[in-house]
């Protein structure tokens, strides 16, 4: 079997192709499997030029992502519309990766790159719910408007559901930009809107006491 690499937009144009496969054996890896199909179809040279993101298996990932035979693989360029910025955001049940959001992020035209990790304190466990699919489409909508507003390269945020005991990530962002300014402002900025205006709320789960806990910073979410 083989894996798939899928082409898209100017990729795809200068490639001539849609698609490329190629052996797992030449592509045990995320990255592995771009570099391969760009080196095949000659596109190396388009791919060092522009922030080009990669999903496995419609799931956006990092390049030491490992793969399996009949894996697809999608590299995606800067998407119409907006500033052209790269954003991920994912809320999930699974535990956050604060080096994989950094990945997501990191590009070569970025002279800094600045994450925020927020942990549960003073409470054994916190227990999040959220709306998800609202949530999803304001955390994108946030990083959108940030990405503009201070000219960021590329910004990543993650929040968990579920209990999150002490000493695990709850939530995550990580933000790149040319220079540290924007870097820290977009950061910042990112964190304090996720957490008064996307609808998620916690509960503080301490032995037998469990309490829902209402933010200060909006009166539409805890």
């Amino acid at each position: 079997m083989a894996v798939t690499v899928r082409l898209f937009a100017m990729l795809r144009e200068q490639a001539g192709v849609a698609t490329v496969e190629l052996p797992h054996a030449d592509a045990p890896t995320a990255g592995a499997a771009a570099s391969c199909a760009a080196a095949s179809v000659g596109i190396g040279d388009l791919l060092a030029t522009m922030p080009v993101a990669i999903a496995v298996n419609r799931t956006y990932a990092d390049g030491d992502t490992p793969l399996r035979d009949g894996d697809e693989v999608a590299l995606i360029p800067p998407v119409s519309g907006g500033s052209g910025a790269r954003i991920h955001t994912s809320i999930t049940e699974e535990r956050l990766s604060l080096d994989r959001l950094v990945e997501l992020v990191r590009d070569p035209g970025a002279g800094a790159i600045v994450t925020f990790q927020g942990e549960p304190r003073n409470v054994e466990v916190l227990d999040y719910e959220a709306y998800v699919e609202m949530a999803q489409e304001h955390m994108q909508a946030i990083l959108e408007d940030l990405c503009v507003a201070h000219g960021l390269i590329a910004a990543a945020a993650a929040h968990r559901i579920g209990p999150v005991p002490t000493g695990e990530p709850c939530v995550i962002v990580a933000v790149s930009a040319a220079h540290r300014p924007q870097a820290f402002d977009g950061a910042r900025e990112a964190m304090d809107r996720i957490k008064a205006d996307v609808p998620i709320w916690k509960r503080e789960v301490d032995g037998d006491r469990a309490e829902w806990v209402v933010s200060d910073e909006s009166g539409a979410r805890s």
